[in-house]
């Protein structure tokens, strides 16, 4: 990607948008948050040490549950991350959807680990204000 001014012009693509420095910003995110969930994944999948198990909390599931549930998410919104500063345009929608869905299953997380499950919330929260300014998609002059 060559740099313009604040927008990053992709080239070769079928779409011609521009991609502007927030929906950059959104994608780099994505990937980072994705890269958090992969690895929450695998701290709950092994039953590390490191998260502490709740008993008295409102929603149920095993430590191991929650591996599966953080992994699955983790991959797609790294994939979505990875297609969003690619420029495809259904990438947008979908990374509001897939942020906001992070940002819940995060919420839940958090008696087991409160501050990394509060830095996945606030990027979580970051990517969807991102994603929903408008200034993420113009023709390509």
């Amino acid at each position: 990607m060559s740099t313009h001014g604040r927008a990053a012009v992709r080239e070769g693509g079928t779409s011609g948008l521009l991609v502007s420095g927030w929906t950059e910003l959104a994608a780099v995110l994505m990937i980072s948050g994705g890269l958090l969930a992969i690895t929450e994944a695998v701290s709950a999948l092994s039953q590390d040490d490191l998260l502490v198990i709740s008993r008295d909390y409102a929603f149920r599931f095993n430590l191991v549950g929650w591996g599966w549930i953080h992994l699955a998410l983790g991959v797609v919104v790294l994939a979505t991350g990875i297609a969003l500063i690619s420029g495809s345009q259904w990438a947008r929608p979908v990374g509001v959807v897939l942020a906001g869905m992070s940002l819940l299953a995060n919420f839940m997380w958090l008696p087991w680990y409160p501050v990394w499950a509060a830095i996945v919330i606030t990027i979580d929260l970051i990517i969807i204000w991102a994603l929903c300014c408008r200034t993420g998609v113009a023709p390509r002059a």
